[in-house]
């Protein structure tokens, strides 16, 4: 029973190392600030540190050669409500601009046919 516990204390010990660790060295955590968890790994001695791994863990590179995932982006420029704004304010800008231009065409025929 003491040696179940002395690896139980080993194992623990080596979880909260490394993970402390890893959420210190990593240049982005997720889901959380880092200094949230690193008060979880410190403060929840077993859960604590696997919910880092599990959840707070920065996501891996893509590999060389592999398509890079895209997360909550719009899958095209249609889908993406910035653009369609922007396309909108832009093709109003474009058609009050056409319109004048329309306009001022037609009040420059119709003036030389007036008696």
């Amino acid at each position: 029973m003491v040696r179940l516990f002395i690896l139980l204390a080993a194992v623990q010990l080596v979880l909260f190392v490394l993970s402390l660790i890893s959420c210190l060295s990593a240049a982005r955590v997720r889901n959380a600030p880092r200094p949230v968890w690193v008060l979880v790994i410190l403060l929840i001695p077993v859960l604590g540190p696997l919910a880092y791994f599990v959840w707070g863990r920065p996501l891996p590179a893509p590999e060389e050669g592999t398509v890079p995932r895209r997360r909550r982006a719009p899958a095209a420029p249609d889908d993406d409500p910035d653009f369609l704004r922007s396309v909108d304010t832009e093709q109003s800008r474009r058609e009050r601009e056409m319109l004048a231009q329309w306009e001022k065409d037609i009040n420059n025929h119709e003036e030389p046919d007036k008696p």
